[in-house]
C-alpha cells in the first residue's frame, strides 16, 4: 500500500497536535482524530476529518495512528487504558508517537504492539507552534527503519526534515539531548540579560550585537524580543521544558550545565509553569 492510500489517525489535539494534523488534511490524507476533550475535535471535522469514540477503535479503522500528548503517563493511558490502542485486535498497523517522553515508555510501548504484529515509532519533534503551523518542525524518529521509510511521506508533510536515529527509543534520547541544549540556551540568555540589565546596559542594545553576531540564531531572536515586550505567552511552556530535562536526568544525563538547567526550571516551575520557557528571567 502506498503512503497516500493509508488512512490516517491522530490522537493529541493541542497546541502541536492540532496544527501537525492539519498538515496531513491539507495534504489530502484521509483523516479520523481522537481526543478526550470534545471540543478540539470540531474545529478539524470542519475541515474534513471524522472522529473516533476511542483510540481502540480509532486504531481498528485506519492504518497508521499518531500520538501527540504531553507526557509518559498520557501515553500510557492511550495504549493501556479501558479502549486503548493495545485492546484492539488488529495486525499490521502503525503507531507513530511525536511525544516528547521517555526512551523507556517507548520500549514498552513497542514490545506491547510487536505481540500482534503491529509496529511502533518513537518520532519526536524539535520546534514548537510556530513550526509546526509552517510544517517546518525537524522530526527524529527510532524504530524499524523499514516501518520509517514506509511513512517518511507522511513525516515529511508534517515537518521539513526526517531523521531516522536508530532502534526504538533512540528518537526520544537524541528529542532530551536537544530539549537539554534548549534549557542551556535558554537559562544562558536570561542570565545574559539580567547581567548586562543589572550593569546599565540596555537590553535591545545587547540584543542587537548578539543577533549580528556567530551568536544569533532565530531561537535568540524570537525569545530575546519576547523578553523585550515583556511577552511570556507559551510557546512552549516552561513546566514541560522541566518535565523533558527531568527525563533527561532520569534517562543519565548527569552533566554540569544539564543537571543545572533542571534545577532552575524545577525551582521556577510552580510559580512559571504555564508560561513561556524564557519567563525563566523572572526567578532571576
Amino acid at each position: 500500500m502506498n503512503s497516500e492510500d493509508l488512512k490516517i489517525g491522530w490522537i493529541g489535539l493541542g497546541k502541536m497536535g492540532k496544527p501537525m494534523s492539519e498538515q496531513l488534511i491539507r495534504a489530502g490524507y484521509t483523516l479520523q482524530v481522537y481526543n478526550r476533550s470534545k471540543e478540539k475535535e470540531a474545529v478539524l471535522k470542519k475541515e474534513g476529518a471524522s472522529s473516533a469514540s476511542s483510540p481502540k477503535e480509532l486504531l481498528e479503522q485506519t492504518d497508521v495512528v499518531f500520538l501527540m500528548v504531553s507526557d509518559d503517563s498520557a501515553t500510557h493511558e492511550i495504549f493501556s487504558g479501558k479502549n486503548g490502542l493495545l485492546k484492539a485486535d488488529v495486525s499490521n498497523k502503525i503507531i507513530i508517537n511525536m511525544s516528547t517522553v521517555s526512551p523507556e515508555i517507548s520500549r514498552e510501548m513497542a514490545r506491547e504492539l510487536a505481540n500482534n504484529g503491529n509496529h511502533y515509532l518513537d518520532a519526536p519533534v524539535s520546534g514548537s507552534v510556530k513550526q509546526a503551523q509552517e510544517a517546518s518542525l525537524v522530526i527524529i524518529a527510532g524504530g524499524e527503519k523499514a516501518i520509517f521509510e514506509k511513512v517518511r511521506p507522511l513525516l515529511e508533510t508534517i515537518g521539513k526534515k526526517a531523521v531516522f536515529i536508530g532502534e526504538t527509543g533512540t528518537g526520544n534520547l537524541t528529542k532530551l539531548a536537544v530539549n537539554t541544549y534548549l534549557g542551556i540556551i535558554t537559562q544562558g540568555l536570561a542570565e545574559v540579560i539580567h547581567f548586562s540589565r543589572e550593569k546599565g546596559v540596555n537590553t535591545g542594545d545587547l540584543l542587537e550585537i548578539i543577533n549580528n553576531s556567530a551568536l544569533g540564531s532565530p531561537f535568540i531572536k524570537i525569545k530575546g524580543d519576547a523578553v523585550l515586550q515583556e511577552n511570556y505567552e507559551a510557546a512552549f511552556t516552561l513546566n514541560h521544558l522541566t518535565k523533558d530535562l527531568g527525563l533527561a536526568v532520569d534517562a543519565g544525563m548527569n552533566t554540569p550545565l544539564g543537571k543545572l538547567a533542571f534545577e532552575t526550571f524545577r525551582n521556577a516551575e510552580p510559580d512559571l509553569g504555564k508560561e513561556d520557557v524564557i519567563a525563566i528571567i523572572k526567578k532571576l
